[in-house]
């Protein structure tokens, strides 16, 4: 299997590992995990299918090396699965459970499985493991908080193996391999220690060094921060940092006094930009990020990231973009000495700032797709230069990129409350940036997680405005996933929003909505009632295009409904008003459907004459497809009134269309570097929170 790697939020679909790892020790470990892989099963030996793969803990405290352990041991037997490694992080970097629903849609997507917006955590999960029942794959759960959580994504094969990482037990999981993790061994905690000091030092001194590893309690973590210690002191002996870690405060874990003692090292700036890290949503920080919350140059900030790296206080991440994570056993004491040294309204600042140039950010990401407009190419450059992105492409990557992070961002500026116009500010323009880039179709499950995050802020702000577009949106979505209910229910909602503040656009939208949903539950009465009413709006606002269009879905929940007559006699006002309008496409179409109802009332002669009609209108209208559609129907038609040359040559005329069609639509696409915008879809989700500045 090709190497590949398909991330979607926190969770990644990789081939088979490559290159040298740069693992060090737990040899003894290593050992048993691949024996546990091999022994035969409680249930096997009572002779019981297993009724899930293989479980692997590796439990053990936040930065024992737990994970790298973890993915050491992938790493090695990837080979024996085929299918791939997954991994999937089960808990926010401070400490909050990832939902399963979650988690599990991620994993359907990393799998290019289809995920239906708005679908519950048992229907995401049963397809979770219906997409896994015919692979052998390796599934990596990091940082699980409960056991729950790991047994709902468990794969009902056997051939499947899971690996999970904790800090305890999984009680309630049947046949689970334990591995506890202590420290590293000696010769493994001087030989990282090396890595960042150099091995001259650590030659010198090797019982310095061995005492440096002990006061470390064997701790990777601990052992990387006091190795960045040392690399940054060249003239600083191993011993010094013994002789002060053994002064230090015995409170806490060998960790903790290790970090103190970085801390107190690093500059006042540099020291304040660490701590404030502990707001970067999901533990992921740019050089953005970090200097919105700072209130430095992003210039300077990606220096002082890269210090952090080598310091060993972050990781880069590996991405196509700068991109650093704020390790999960680190994130504690940040947040303690970004409250103990930062006012509570300095906290709030430095979220202000950073939720403000996301803002900025996203619009200059959805700004560059619209280059037919003046006013957003203006505005875009009227953008400072680090708030720009030079092509398309760029801004699609950082969009892609910063999924995880933009999405963590709205879901912690929601649960803030203090930030509420911020937020909403920014799930409008995440709304817009993704439509653009991605598309509502593909973007549809993130849409939804952010609506709702909308109705949440516009409920406890009492927003009937805004409460009413959410709800319209949400409605939309579960109707594309076939939870009709449950849109009629939105909708209906969404049209007492919009009566409460006299929202035209809100009622008569919701009321077509409601409409809809009674078409598609099949209860025409209802249908036709409401899109009745909503006409009736329509007219008394003199919004002539969309009566003409409520006009044919009246005509259409009555032809459904078998009442010809009145279907007919809607289609015709349907016509008219396109005609008046001047909407060639939509009089043809309105005309294909009359003629199709013409043709159910029993009247052939007349639905021959009104579809010749339609042919012309959609020859001018330069519409192939329904001109192919109609000269097929024109050959129905004379066929059942007995003229078989003459559907023949309209079959023929059918043929030719749809053969010139096809070759317009081979055509290559004049775009020779793929930087061409995506164009906003018809039925891009609407966002009605903010003003038309934004």
């Amino acid at each position: 299997m090709t190497d590949q790697v398909v991330e979607t939020g926190d969770v990644r679909l990789t081939g088979h590992a490559s290159g040298e790892s740069r693992f060090l020790g737990r040899t003894r470990e290593l050992k048993e995990l691949r024996a546990d892989i091999e022994r035969t099963g409680l249930d096997t030996l009572a002779g019981r299918k297993p009724p899930h793969a293989r479980v692997l803990l590796i439990a053990g405290r936040p930065g024992s090396g737990r994970t790298a352990l973890a993915e050491e041991l992938a790493r090695q037997v990837a080979d024996r699965y085929p299918d791939g490694v997954l991994r999937a992080r089960l808990s926010d970097p401070d400490g909050t459970p990832v939902p399963v629903e979650r988690t599990a849609r991620d994993l359907l997507a990393a799998l290019d499985q289809e995920a239906p917006a708005g679908a519950c955590e048992d229907d995401l999960t049963d397809a979770l493991r219906t997409a896994m029942a015919d692979r052998r794959a390796l599934l990596l759960l990091d940082d699980a908080a409960h056991a729950e959580q790991v047994d709902a994504l468990l794969p009902d094969t056997p051939e499947c193996l899971v690996v999970a990482v904790s800090g305890g037990p999984l009680t309630g999981i049947s046949d689970v391999r334990p591995c506890t993790l202590g420290g590293l061994d000696a010769k493994s905690g001087v030989e990282l220690l090396s890595r960042h000091t150099g091995s001259v030092r650590v030659t010198v001194d090797p019982r310095a060094a061995e005492g440096l590893a002990e006061e470390c309690q064997g701790q990777p973590a601990a052992l990387m921060l006091a190795g960045g210690w040392l690399a940054a002191r060249p003239q600083a002996a191993v011993s010094d940092l013994a002789k002060q870690l053994r002064a230090e405060d015995a409170e806490g874990n060998a960790l903790n006094r290790v970090f103190r003692l970085a801390y107190a090292a690093l500059p006042a700036t540099a020291a304040r930009m660490l701590r404030l890290l502990a707001l970067a949503p999901a533990g992921l920080v740019d050089p953005q990020t970090a200097s919105a919350l700072a209130g430095c140059s992003v210039a300077g900030a990606r220096t002082t990231l890269d210090d952090f790296v080598a310091l060993g206080f972050l990781h880069a991440v590996d991405s196509p973009l700068p991109q650093y994570e704020v390790p999960g056993c680190l994130h504690a004491e940040l947040r303690v000495l970004a409250e103990r040294h930062e006012r509570p309204a300095e906290l709030q600042l430095a979220r202000a700032r950073m939720l403000e140039r996301t803002v900025r950010l996203l619009q200059a990401c959805r700004a560059i797709t619209e280059t037919d407009s003046p006013q957003a190419r203006q505005k875009l450059l009227d953008l400072p230069g680090a708030l720009r992105f030079s092509t398309p492409r760029a801004a699609a990557e950082w969009l892609r990129v910063t999924r995880p992070a933009l999405l963590a961002s709205a879901r912690l500026a929601v649960a803030d409350g203090q930030l509420d116009t911020l937020a909403r500010r920014l799930m409008s323009q995440l709304v817009r940036a993704m439509v653009a880039h991605v598309g509502t179709q593909a973007a549809a499950p993130d849409l939804y997680g952010i609506h709702r995050l909308v109705l949440d802020v516009a409920e406890r702000r009492n927003l009937p405005r805004e409460r009413a577009a959410a709800l319209l949106n949400l409605g939309d979505l579960d109707a594309r996933t076939g939870r009709t209910a449950d849109a009629l229910a939105r909708y209906r909602a969404a049209l007492d929003a919009g009566r409460e503040v006299n929202d035209p656009y809100a009622t008569g939208r919701a009321m077509e909505s409601v409409g809809g949903a009674h078409l598609e539950l099949g209860d025409f009465d209802r249908a036709a009632d409401w899109f009745g009413r909503a006409l009736v709006e329509r007219l008394a606002r003199d919004e002539r295009a969309d009566a003409a269009r409520l006009y044919g879905r009246i005509a259409a929940a009555h032809t459904y409904a078998g009442r010809y007559g009145e279907a007919l006699r809607n289609w015709r006002a349907a016509i008219a008003g396109h005609r008046k309008n001047g909407d060639v496409a939509a009089q043809a179409r309105a005309l294909s459907e009359l003629a199709r109802v013409q043709e159910y009332a029993g009247r052939p002669e007349e639905s021959l004459r009104t579809c010749r009609e339609a042919v012309e209108w959609a020859r001018r209208a330069e519409d192939t497809r329904l001109q192919a559609a109609l000269h097929l129907r024109v050959a129905d038609t004379l066929e059942h009134l007995g003229d078989p040359a003459s559907a023949r040559l309209h079959r023929g005329a059918a043929e030719r269309l749809l053969g010139e069609h096809q070759e317009d639509e081979e055509e290559p696409v004049a775009a020779s570097n793929g930087d061409s915008p995506r164009k906003p879809e018809p039925d891009a989700c609407e966002i009605r929170s903010t003003s038309a500045e934004d």
